[in-house]
C-alpha cells in the first residue's frame, strides 16, 4: 500500500519537474540562474524533500519485492536491506535537495 502511495505522490511530482525543466531550458535560463531562483524558497525545498522522500520510500519497496524474488532473500536480512537503500537514498536525495534549496 506504501509503494502506491508513494507513485500517486511521483507522477504529479515527476511532470512537475519536467515542465519546469522545460520551461527553464526554453527561457533561456542557465545553470547559475536556476539555482538563483531555487535557493531560499521554501516552496522548492518542500516540492524536492518531499519528492526524494517519495522515491526513496518506492524505489526500496520495489527493489525489496526484486531482491526477494531473484535472490530468495528474506526475514531480517531483507528487511536490513531495504531499509539500508531507503536511508542511502534518503540521504543522497536530501544532499541534493539542501544543495538546490538552501545553500
Amino acid at each position: 500500500m506504501l509503494q502506491r502511495l508513494s507513485a500517486l505522490f511521483i507522477g504529479p511530482f515527476v511532470l512537475i519537474h519536467i515542465a519546469v525543466m522545460i520551461y527553464a531550458v526554453q527561457g533561456g535560463l542557465s545553470t547559475g540562474e536556476i539555482l538563483s531562483r531555487t535557493q531560499g524558497s521554501i516552496f522548492w525545498f518542500i516540492f524536492y524533500a518531499t519528492f526524494v522522500v517519495a522515491v526513496s520510500v518506492h524505489s526500496a519497496i520495489g527493489l525489496r519485492v526484486i531482491v526477494h524474488e531473484f535472490l530468495g532473500l528474506k526475514g531480517f536480512a531483507l528487511s536490513t536491506l531495504t531499509w539500508s537503500i531507503c536511508v542511502i537514498l534518503l540521504f543522497m536525495g536530501g544532499r541534493a535537495v539542501i544543495a538546490v534549496t538552501i545553500l
